[in-house]
């Protein structure tokens, strides 16, 4: 008992002293203000840019599977309330006047190539899928690893099932809430996946009493780092 519960001691001491390290380092190095146009299902052959005050701006481009992202800096054009984006492609051409000031850190919009609108901010829809689907895999992969472990009372994959949706829920829709294109999104998440270890060993000790407390101990380090190293990839192919 004693040994166990100085493992997790120790475990969590070295994560925390590890992130207090990381994070300052990286404290001055966030995404500088931006334009972020994203368009879902974009063709390859798209071109979109920013016509403001005679002068012309291409967008950066990054491909996330189902979506692509257009990104202007706003360091890198002039300031102004007159901004007209033109989307252009070898069957489409249209141009959309940019109305909303530009106050925000990071101003998003959402693209619809089928109806030409531009809507602020993330689609709600696109938020609950992403969401779902981070969610869903998460649980595949950590159930995987509860069965390895020989977990099979039905109150032990009650238990399992509850703890995991509560914290992989609140951890995906927290990431949610960053910019697409926010920086370190892979820090965010081993910062989010520190919080969901300790719930889920408080609450597995607590009300699941199949197994051994060591095997119980060893099971939630096991999914979380399994479930952290498939989140990490996700986010690198994947939109957020």
């Amino acid at each position: 008992m004693k040994k166990i519960s100085r493992g997790i001691t120790y475990i969590i001491t070295v994560l925390l002293i590890s992130f207090s390290i990381v994070f300052p380092c990286f404290g001055n190095s966030a995404e500088p203000p931006s334009i972020l146009i994203i368009v879902p299902n974009a063709p390859d052959n798209l071109e979109v840019s920013i016509e403001s005050e005679g002068s012309m701006y291409e967008a950066r481009q990054i491909d996330k599977s189902i979506e692509k992202y257009y990104t202007f800096y706003s360091s890198e054009m002039q300031k102004s309330n007159n901004y007209k984006l033109i989307v252009k492609n070898a069957d489409n051409s249209f141009e959309i006047k940019l109305d909303e000031t530009m106050e925000n850190y990071n101003n998003i919009f959402t693209l619809n190539l089928k109806t030409h609108a531009l809507t602020k901010g993330k689609l709600v829809s696109r938020s609950v899928f992403l969401i779902l689907t981070r969610l869903i895999l998460t649980l595949v992969i950590e159930a995987i690893v509860f069965w390895v472990f020989r977990f099979k009372e039905k109150k032990s994959w009650l238990v399992f099932l509850v703890i995991n949706l509560i914290t992989q829920g609140v951890l995906n829709i927290w990431l949610n809430g960053f910019s697409p294109m926010g920086s370190y999104m892979v820090l965010s998440l081993i910062f989010g996946e520190v919080f969901v270890f300790l719930a889920e060993i408080m609450v597995f000790l607590a009300l699941c009493n199949e197994h051994g407390r060591l095997r119980r101990v060893l099971y939630v380090l096991t999914a979380n780092i399994m479930s952290l190293i498939v989140g990490g990839y996700l986010i690198t192919i994947l939109p957020i």
